[in-house]
């Protein structure tokens, strides 16, 4: 049976992103006072457990933009003058599409601010069998037949809509907070769904109720009957979780990560907007290939930090970073059509310092192709890939693909490349073949010592996957400096399936008291102490508490 989707709806400031991260007991989706912060569809699965002994249910629960109001007071147009209100008929879509491929809707009101016209805006067109936008729509399309001079008579009437069965509803109060906004929250029974389902995301408040209640309302096995969904479901498969991977993509504003995901997607998945900045949140879309799972995140699109307006970007900056760290594969998208920046580097660094792999993708290919460089040269990929070699010099062992997202160039043999690069990443060398290799490479070219000392190295071993972690126990790491473990990196990508993806190169030093001079003296219990402590130092070096970080965006906002 399809995973079961739940979509929350609701006007701006309600708490329906909130909702969605106590659901999911995670930071997925941005949590601001700013109306209009979520923009399109944000996603997870979760896993409801039953009130008694029946298994769990897992759900993809989607959060949607705010319904109504699309831009903070004052905050119309962005830094650069550009108008955000003219993104509403494209958050207004991923609204609509969101119900139309559900099978029930939380409809999220704030039991303390009571019922507003634009609750009542929202439960009229839920009753109605509508969608957000269409009622414009009709009345756009009526006036332009009137103004052409046309019959009016094929155009939809005004108020009225496609027949359609919308899925179950229920009203959520949200921001019960405690004992005395219960009342307030049973009030919300009026805009006739029945009782409303109460909880507070804030101080988890009635939280249990609220997902025993959710469980019982799930279509199929949890005993609710299932909803059929609206006249475009169907177009894709439910998504279904593990998937055999994840690929994160980042990139600066405008480079085109938006309309990669939709052209994979073949729909209209995210909002592309030339409007810079349009995605805040990390969006996550799954796929089918080959026989294979994907999941892309799509995330926001950054500049440098000075420029961040808001606290928002900031919050932003921080999913991309969170996106980048639970991906398997990175792909790093950059824009043909402009010289790389500094925030082009940036990124390729962040991938860089997790130990991702990457696969750098160049976008919009097909119009760079037909122009020349700066000394009037033909553009080439030879000539483009030594430009991405000189200015990203820290991932000159990724792969680079050139990819248009318009004209779906080369768009499945990259996501191919990203399953070949995780295939890498978790390739494993056996002790003794890394042994007799370091063996090799030190008796041919050892470390320069100002002191004539022979660096050894006494033990050598792969501790860990996905990054390749190789830990060395020699007799002085000092002579094993970082330019020597660079050559030494170089020489593994040579003799080991590890030719484009990062690998982590930790030297130690033997503890004192140990005579052993070879891996062969090693007992196992020596050897499996090394391992551990090798696998413990190399987790604290590249851990990220993101349980630890706050999920309100203003955490992350600087004063100056």
């Amino acid at each position: 049976m399809p995973m079961p989707r739940i979509a929350i709806v609701g006007r701006p400031n309600v708490g329906k992103s909130s909702l969605l991260n106590m659901m999911a007991g995670a930071k997925v989706s941005i949590v601001d006072s700013t109306p209009g912060t979520t923009r399109d569809r944000v996603g997870a699965v979760v896993e409801v457990k039953s009130p008694d002994q029946r298994p769990a249910r897992a759900v993809e629960v989607i959060d949607t933009g705010g319904y109504g109001v699309y831009t903070a007071e004052g905050q119309r147009y962005d830094e650069i003058g550009e108008d955000l209100g003219t993104l509403r008929p494209e958050i207004e879509a991923q609204i609509a599409a969101a119900i139309r491929e559900a099978d029930l809707i939380l409809f999220a009101v704030d039991a303390q601010a009571g019922v507003t016209p634009q609750d009542e805006e929202i439960a009229r067109w839920l009753r109605e069998g509508r969608l957000p936008g269409e009622a414009k729509a009709a009345k756009q399309q009526r006036s332009k037949a009137a103004k052409a001079g046309k019959s009016t008579d094929s155009a939809p009437k005004p108020g009225r809509s496609v027949a359609r069965k919308m899925p179950a509803v229920r009203v959520v109060a949200t921001k019960v907070d405690g004992p005395k906004w219960e009342a307030h929250a049973h009030e919300l029974a009026g805009l006739g769904f029945g009782e409303p389902l109460l909880v507070s995301a804030k101080s988890n408040y009635f939280r249990r109720d609220f997902l025993d209640e959710l469980y019982e309302l799930l279509p199929g096995e949890a005993g609710g009957t299932p909803a059929p969904r609206g006249e475009d479901a169907g177009a894709a498969p439910a998504p279904r979780a593990p998937v055999d991977l994840m690929l994160a993509i980042i990139g600066k504003r405008n480079a085109g990560k938006s309309s990669l995901v939709n052209a994979l997607a073949g729909e209209k998945r995210v909002i592309v907007s030339e409007i810079a900045g349009t995605t805040r949140d990390a969006v996550d879309v799954r796929f089918e290939m080959d026989g294979k799972s994907f999941l892309a995140i799509d995330t926001a699109g950054l500049r440098r930090r000075k420029s961040f307006a808001s606290r928002i970007e900031w919050f932003a900056f921080d999913r991309a970073k969170r996106a980048v760290d639970r991906a398997d594969v990175v792909l790093v998208l950059v824009d043909a059509t402009e010289p790389l920046s500094q925030v082009d580097e940036q990124l390729a660094m962040v991938a860089q310092k997790a130990f991702k792999p990457v696969v750098i993708a160049v976008n919009k290919w097909d119009l760079a192709a037909v122009g020349s460089d700066h000394r009037g040269r033909p553009v080439t990929t030879a000539r483009y890939e030594e430009y991405i070699r000189k200015e990203l010099k820290g991932l000159d062992f990724a792969p680079i693909a050139f990819v248009s997202a318009e004209s779906r160039l080369n768009l499945k043999e990259t996501v191919r490349l990203a399953f070949e690069l995780k295939d890498q990443a978790e390739q494993r060398v056996g002790t003794g073949k890394l042994n007799r290799l370091i063996k090799g490479i030190l008796e041919r070219s050892n470390p320069p010592s100002k002191l004539g000392t022979l660096a050894k190295c006494y033990y050598v071993a792969q501790v860990a996957v996905a990054p390749p972690t190789i830990v060395m126990v020699v007799n002085r790491p000092v002579l094993f400096t970082a330019n020597y473990q660079r050559f030494l990196i170089n020489r593994f990508r040579e003799a080991l399936p590890f030719g484009e993806v990062p690998i982590r190169l930790m030297v130690r030093g033997r503890k004192p008291g140990k005579t052993w001079e070879t891996s062969e003296e090693l007992s196992r219990d020596e050897t499996r102490e090394i391992e551990r402590e090798a696998v413990e130092a190399a987790r604290e070096e590249g851990a990220v508490d993101v349980a630890a970080m706050p999920a309100e965006a203003e955490a992350y906002f600087e004063e100056e």
